[in-house]
């Protein structure tokens, strides 16, 4: 068994459609693929379930520093493919899928916030925070508590988008989902 898997801050986080089955095999693929992207020198951003029955989808996804390549992919692909035959989570026929992050990765452990300390991300919320379900601004800290946003000056927002509004304070409570946003 498996017991230094890296998981989400919050468990709620893992990714899927299916409710906590989803979230279950998840967990499992998880379990599984965690040393094998390891042993790669990989990292395991995230572990997808989604769809149901033989249409279900698992959706791996590993980055490195510099990024990840095709063959990066094809690697985690074919061993944890191998070691999903013999563990078997999914009691039917799934659907593997390995990619990058993309550029508007998830964040999920404290580790992905410090990474990207300084650029903007998007919140979504378990309840509306001053009347909002999210917010776009500049991760300026984490700590024990949440993160701090500064968030983008109303006037400025079109003309100057690097420049720094107020800030907010969010709980971690608080956070559904967590993404680096893209700039452009």
């Amino acid at each position: 068994m498996v017991t230094d898997v890296e998981k989400p801050l919050w468990p709620e986080q893992s990714r899927g459609s299916g409710g906590s089955d989803s979230r279950q095999v998840a967990e499992r693929v998880r379990a599984v693929a965690a040393p094998i992207a390891r042993a790669l020198a990989l990292e395991l951003v995230d572990v997808e379930c989604a769809g149901q029955g033989s249409r279900t989808v698992l959706r791996v996804f590993i980055d490195k520093p510099g990024g990840v390549s095709v063959s990066d992919c094809e690697q985690v692909h074919l061993s944890l493919g191998h070691a999903l035959d013999v563990e078997d989570p999914v009691p039917h026929a799934y659907t593997l899928e390995v990619s990058s992050p993309g550029l508007d990765r998830p964040l999920k452990r404290r580790e992905d916030y410090q990474r990207v300390i300084g650029k903007s991300v998007r919140l979504k919320f378990t309840q509306p925070l001053d009347g909002q379900w999210r917010l776009v601004g500049r991760l300026q800290e984490i700590d024990d508590q949440g993160v701090v946003l500064a968030l983008p000056p109303v006037q400025a927002r079109q003309r100057a988008p690097a420049a720094v509004g107020p800030t907010v304070r969010i709980d971690w409570k608080t956070i559904a989902e967590a993404r680096l946003e893209i700039e452009f």
